[in-house]
């Protein structure tokens, strides 16, 4: 019994170590990004002012099955404003359903009007996202490829705010930043928008202003095409092909440029489902380019030891998921190990990981902040999300450890789209849309047994002494919310 004991000891305390460092390791992009506010940009730009130094664009729409967004997406990249001579749309539809046709109307319709669009179909969807990407490439005429998912609304100006950049020659992409049209349409939705808005200012700024390696988000974003071939073109063995190739292109010395101050407007998904697939494909794919590119990063001789380290804890972000569900699993027999005082030096030990959880309050604090403004009243509000974050991203461990864990076993899965619902306002409803999936995953039946493990952890709290030991109980607490949640809101579209 008491080798078990050290085992689970061991093994908590590895988890929390990860996490700890991971904690440090953001808090090394805090400081990056709070530096980037003393640091002027003084970054060469073309002179859109000279007709001759405005170059020729591509726009890349890779899209399938978007019956519900199609017409949204083309009314409102027919509207950017750039020379109509000088850029062209790709619509590259793998589409099976009605929207194909429906498309195809539409985009006569604004080849009638002047637009240069065209039509790009597949009989085959062979590497999905990327392969329509590629394909698209091969007739592409512009010198810089911007791309957009079909729930992305980028503004007017768009291509004006972020061509300029390329006067720089050894610039490969430039990323803009997302910002979320439904961001406060339910609970779920909040919590998305949360996350992504620390990657996009304190990680991707932190990254970028040290020359880190970063990432092209898979839209939002543009690319010298020149880069892209250079890199390998886009390549279909991970889950994840825009973090392949970005990393690929800075292994091969392209530069990155990130734009915090340049907002691409997009729709975060509503239901349940959507979230799963979409995360599932984000937390797999990191973990199949781990395998994939770190070794490479690793054996350069011309990366720095600190952009080594930061790559490997972006490449591993996924992995964290899986610490967490470890960390949470395991804290249960612990409340009962603890009670043994041979391993009380170590348990105070173990206490000094409580310094991860303020590390990580402070930074989301910077985010939250940066989006929402000082004040009492924010900071209330931002101590409420930071713990509803955590609580529902404890839930999403199972699903998203799974995901992880199989990138790193290099198990292969089809790249599964996350399905778009035109949900624009709190009004708005995803009722009868023909994308939702129904069925219940296996999943989602062991996320309701451990919302179950940890209200026994909770019940345990109050029985396991005379008067207790509550050392786990907010732990547990926020487990057993996390977990709950997941599984009745997964059910609740499965009955």
């Amino acid at each position: 019994m008491i080798v078990v004991e050290i085992l689970v000891i061991i093994i908590y305390g590895l988890a929390l170590l990860l996490i700890f460092l991971y904690a440090l390791a953001q808090m090394s992009l805090l400081l990056n990004y709070l530096k980037s506010k003393k640091i002027p940009d003084t970054s060469e730009q073309f002179n859109f002012s000279n007709p001759d130094e405005i170059p020729l664009v591509t726009i890349q729409l890779p899209v399938y099955n978007e019956m519900y967004v199609m017409e949204r997406l083309l009314n409102n990249i027919s509207k950017i404003d750039y020379p109509k001579h000088k850029f062209e749309i790709q619509v590259l539809d793998d589409s099976t359903d009605e929207s194909l046709e429906t498309t195809a109307n539409h985009i006569q319709q604004l080849q009638q009007i002047g637009l240069d669009i065209k039509h790009i179909t597949r009989t085959n969807r062979i590497g999905f996202k990327s392969g329509a990407l590629k394909e698209g490439l091969k007739t592409a005429k512009g010198e810089f490829i911007a791309i957009f998912d079909a729930d992305f609304l980028p503004k007017k100006d768009w291509l004006l705010q972020t061509i300029p950049y390329f006067k720089n020659k050894k610039l490969g992409v430039v990323q803009t930043r997302w910002s979320h049209i439904n961001r406060d349409y339910s609970l779920l939705t909040k919590v998305q928008a949360f996350a992504l808005d620390a990657h996009f200012t304190l990680e991707q700024v932190g990254r970028n202003i040290q020359g880190h390696f970063m990432n092209f988000n898979g839209t939002a974003g543009v690319w010298r095409k020149e880069c892209i071939l250079d890199a390998g073109n886009w390549q279909a063995d991970t889950l994840t092909e825009d973090l392949d190739l970005s990393y690929r292109a800075q292994l091969k010395h392209w530069d990155f440029k990130y734009l915090e101050h340049v907002e691409t407007p997009a729709e975060l998904p509503v239901v349940i489902s959507a979230v799963r697939s979409q995360q599932f494909r984000w937390n797999k794919g990191a973990s199949e380019n781990f395998r994939k590119s770190f070794l490479k990063v690793i054996r350069s001789k011309n990366v720095s030891f600190k952009t080594k380290i930061h790559a490997f804890f972006h490449l591993l972000n996924s992995t964290m998921f899986l610490n967490m569900l470890v960390l949470a699993i395991l804290s249960v027999p612990m409340l009962f190990i603890k009670q043994h005082e041979v391993y009380n030096l170590y348990m105070l030990g173990l206490g000094f990981f409580v310094l991860s959880s303020v590390m990580f309050f402070v930074f989301y604090w910077y985010m939250y902040k940066t989006i929402y403004g000082k004040g009492l009243k924010n900071f209330i509000g931002y101590i409420g999300m930071f713990f509803t974050f955590f609580t529902i991203i404890m839930g999403f461990s199972l699903h998203n450890g799974i995901a992880a864990l199989e990138g790193h076993l290099g198990k292969r899965s089809d790249f599964i789209r996350t399905p778009k619902f035109n949900i624009n306002t709190i009004t708005d409803t995803y009722k009868g849309n023909k994308y939702l999936k129904t069925k219940t995953s296996y999943n989602t039946v062991f996320e309701g047994l451990l919302a179950l493990y940890f209200g026994f952890g909770l019940y345990s709290a109050f029985t396991i002494t005379q008067h207790g030991d509550f050392g786990f109980f907010a732990l547990h607490f926020m487990a057993f919310l996390g977990f709950g949640y997941v599984f009745l809101r997964s059910l609740r579209l499965s009955v």
